[in-house]
């Protein structure tokens, strides 16, 4: 894309395919198309030139990008892209994959069932090809907000530890903590529910 034209993900994670296209008399450009999202989830993006501003919202939809800045839309198939684009779509990354592992109550110990599935875990993870890891960690509603703030931060920095003990790149590890602010199970306050207390690793 020229300067001038310019992408903007309303959304979390939209991923775009934009390709340059050969010249012809009155082809486009540019062309944009929105692709869906792995997990299902709606996606978004919207493409900005100096003549005015599209929103591509639902799955295979494009935009095309004249060289004078217009913009008109299209939309395609999944089946389309794989025959016109088959060299693009091979080098897109894998999807985000996510583990959970569950700890004792008021701890950052793993349960048996979590320590047991660790090594399966690690495995799973150092697979993939290298990039960014965020563990972030969770508890129930046992305790003081503030408490649970702390514990769940705990969780995420002991997990943190055992990538790195496991040859992870300490850099690439974010350790963030929510406390009990997203229960996978809503309990009433003071409620153990085994569930809750967990690190969710995200490998993307």
């Amino acid at each position: 894309m020229t300067p001038s034209h310019a992408l903007h993900p309303p959304r979390a994670l939209a991923m775009a395919l934009a390709v340059p296209l050969l010249l012809a008399a009155c082809a486009p450009a540019t062309r944009v198309t929105l692709l869906p999202r792995a997990d299902g989830r709606a996606s978004a993006v919207t493409v900005t030139t100096g003549q005015g501003t599209l929103l591509l919202d639902q799955a295979y939809q494009q935009a095309d990008v004249r060289r004078d800045g217009a913009l008109s839309t299209g939309q395609t198939s999944a089946e389309s892209l794989r025959s016109t684009y088959p060299e693009l779509l091979a080098l897109q990354p894998l999807p985000p994959e996510r583990f959970v592992l569950e700890f004792e109550p008021g701890t950052s110990q793993l349960t048996p069932d979590s320590q047991a599935r660790l090594d399966t875990v690690m495995a799973q993870a150092r697979a993939r090809a290298g990039g960014e890891i965020v563990v972030t960690g969770h508890t129930d509603r046992q305790g003081s907000l503030e408490a649970n703030d702390q514990l769940s931060l705990e969780r995420a920095h002991a997990i943190r530890q055992l990538l790195v003990e496991r040859g992870f790149r300490p850099e690439l590890i974010d350790a963030v903590g929510r406390g009990e602010r997203e229960p996978v199970v809503p309990t009433e306050d003071e409620v153990a529910e085994p569930r809750n207390r967990r690190a969710e690793i995200l490998v993307r």
